[in-house]
This record gives C-alpha cells, structure tokens and sequence, in this order.
C-alpha cells in the first residue's frame, strides 16, 4: 500500500454506510436492488432508516421465465407488481419506475434527469447503484444507471447544477455501489440474508420460478457471496460495496483502489 493511501486512511476514511439515515437504493431493473443489495435494504429499514427505491427500465425484454404468451406490454405490469411487493417486503418507504425502455432504448439524458428529480425530491443521504466499473458488467443499463448515480451523488448538493437537470440540490454524502468486485466497506447481514431470498424468489416469480435453473444458481451465489463477503469482513455474513464519500469523489485517484 502506497502512503498516499495509508494516509488517506486517515485523513478522509470511506464512509460507514450504517452511520446514516436515509437511503435511495436505485436499480436499473426490478430485482436488481434485491439481488445486489437486499439484505442491506432490509436490515436498514428494519433499524428505523428511511429506505427508497427507484427502479429505471421496465423490464419488458426479460421474458425467459415469463408465462407462454406474456407480452412486453403485460411483463411491465407484472414486474412493476413485483417490484412493488419486494419492497414492501424489504421494509421500503416507497418505489418509484421511471418506466424507461428495457435495453438501453432510451436517451441518456432522460436516464439522468429522471433520476436527478427523485434524488432531488427524496434528499437521501446516500445513494446505491450499481458499480459502472466492473469489467464483465455487458449489460448497457446497469453501466448507465451506474454512470447516471456517479454523476449525479456528485453534483447533488450544487443547487445551480441541480437545477440545469430539473432538479432541486440534494445532501448527498455517499455513493454505494452494490454488485463490485471492489468492496471497500461492508455490512454485516447474519439474520437478513432469508429475507433478501424471499423478496427475489418469492416476489419476482416472472424471473425465478421456483424450479428454474436461474432461481437455482442465483440463490447459490447469493448464499456464496454471504460467506465470501463475511469471511472477508469477520462479520459472519455480509454485503459488500464500493463507497465514495464527497471527499473521494474527486481529484483522488487512490481512493479508486482497495
């Protein structure tokens, strides 16, 4: 480790993500904030923390596991449905849909400002996202959203800024990617992993069936991930994230590495 690094350590630590109170989980899909983030919806909410969704595409393309005969057009009311039950379950306030097309058809533009307004309208403390920067991520909507967040948690307490989007200034003070190869901090999740199975499985049937080999394997890796990211914590079982404070957010290459 570099000393600028281990000096940074010091001088301006990661943020501890359960040190605040209030929380928008943003996915590019339903089920994308459970499966890279629910345990840690769950046990926030559950503490009393203000905890929000805000799903962006429809979904309407993910039709493997639908019922024969589903359209694009009935799979987004089935999954917006879905969506809506998941966070319930996981203990969140409330779920927007910005009700963007599935795959990427859509202008970027319109991704950021929709989600400038809710940031805007909901002033969370921290934001989730997907991490933009993993290297196998293929999918252009999960890098976009991830890109729109990072944008975005940035730029949210400028009000000028804000405003050019729509937007009113929001006190953003974290970035928390889910879905990293590159965690920085992580929250101990013995006791809520069940919970994040059932929001998945028991909610979003058009994706997970209960006999398919998607609900199969993603449980397996959800259990797997649990123990890995516990075993690296010492917390048992545990989600990991990448986290940006507004201090490392920018002119600071090392805060980029672990």
């Amino acid at each position: 480790m570099s000393l600028t690094r281990l000096a940074l350590r010091f001088a301006a630590p990661v943020p501890k993500i359960e040190s605040f109170d209030r929380f928008l989980f943003i996915g590019p899909h339903p089920d994308d904030i459970e499966i890279g983030a629910g345990a840690t919806a769950a046990k926030l909410a559950a503490a009393g923390k203000e905890v929000f969704f805000l799903v962006c595409m429809d979904g309407r393309y993910g039709l493997d596991y639908a019922p024969p005969g589903t359209t694009p057009e009935a799979l987004v009311e089935r999954r917006r449905a879905e969506a809506e039950a998941s966070a319930r379950l996981l203990g969140a306030k409330a779920v927007q849909f910005l009700d963007l097309c599935d795959g990427g058809f859509y202008e970027r533009d319109e991704l950021i400002r929709g989600i400038a307004r809710v940031i805007g309208a909901l002033k969370p403390d921290v934001i989730f996202a997907p991490d933009p920067d993993v290297d196998s991520e293929c999918h252009v909507d999960h890098r976009n959203v991830g890109e729109a967040a990072r944008r975005l948690a940035f730029f949210a307490p400028f009000a000028p800024i804000m405003a050019r989007y729509g937007s009113e200034a929001a006190p953003v003070r974290a970035l928390a990617y889910y879905m990293t190869a590159k965690p920085n901090r992580y929250v101990k999740t013995t006791g809520w992993l069940d919970k994040q199975l059932s929001s998945i499985f028991d909610c979003h049937q058009t994706q997970f069936p209960a006999d398919s080999g998607a609900a199969k394997s993603v449980r397996l890796y959800l259990r797997l991930r649990a123990v890995d990211f516990g075993v690296r914590s010492g917390l048992g079982l545990a989600e990991g994230f990448r986290v940006l404070g507004q201090t490392q957010m920018h002119c600071l290459p090392e805060a980029g590495s672990r």
